[in-house]
């Protein structure tokens, strides 16, 4: 079967509390058959997902920090570290919203940095929650995810009260001038909504329906 042109950006996503290893198991075998990017789930499926994807070149995602980017930078350091061991080839974390929206740019990016030392030859995807955030904000947190060795910037952990739009994805490129990726999450509901934040910027689309997004359908929550 032909890959669909989507698919290589997409990261098939399933964090649902009461997702159970079946639905893990269904996830990645649609994630093998449509050749997505990766699967995205939560740390307790990531050993469950990368023996069910090895072999596939599809990589395994998880998360750290999630959703609310509460935890210590010690504690999500550790979390990002048991969950590569486990087999995860990339980590999803969330910032430290509440600094952010402080202003203190330092604590941001030495949190990044503490998750970054801790995935030495691992992807960091680092989560703004772009809807918590002012525009200046969104910059100067993109600029700190940047400055502390992020590989991509993400725009939404999918569980606030907001996710990606084009022109925050458009905004976070400006600032990126080529630096990392951009990942766009939540909202990314109809092959439309997915083109739309490719053609800002975005390089990679987390989302619960990537098999929607695939057979031209809609999706559900967008993660």
């Amino acid at each position: 079967m032909p890959t669909h042109p989507l698919a290589p950006a997409i990261d098939h996503t399933l964090l649902k509390a009461e997702a159970t290893p079946d639905d893990i198991r269904r996830l990645c075998a649609e994630a093998r058959e449509h050749r997505f990017a990766a699967v995205c789930v939560n740390p307790v499926y990531v050993r469950l997902a990368a023996e069910e994807l090895a072999g596939s070149g599809v990589k395994v995602a998880t998360v750290c920090g999630f959703p609310l980017g509460a935890s210590s930078s010690d504690q999500k350091a550790a979390e990002a570290r048991a969950s590569a061991e486990m087999g995860a080839d990339e980590i999803d974390m969330v910032i430290h919203i509440g600094a952010a929206r402080a202003g203190d740019w330092d604590t941001v990016q030495a949190d990044i940095q503490a998750v970054r030392d801790a995935l030495p030859g691992r992807v960091l995807k680092v989560i703004i929650e772009t809807a918590l955030l002012t525009d200046e904000q969104k910059r100067r947190a993109t600029e700190a995810a940047v400055s502390a060795g992020a590989d991509f910037v993400k725009t939404s952990t999918g569980f606030s009260s907001g996710g990606a739009t084009p022109e925050d994805v458009a905004l976070m490129r400006e600032v990126i001038a080529g630096r990392a990726q951009i990942k766009a999450a939540g909202g990314v509901r109809t092959p439309a909504d997915a083109q739309a934040m490719l053609d800002a910027g975005a390089t990679r689309l987390g989302t619960s329906g990537g098999v929607g997004l695939v057979s031209g359908g809609e999706n559900g929550s967008g993660y």
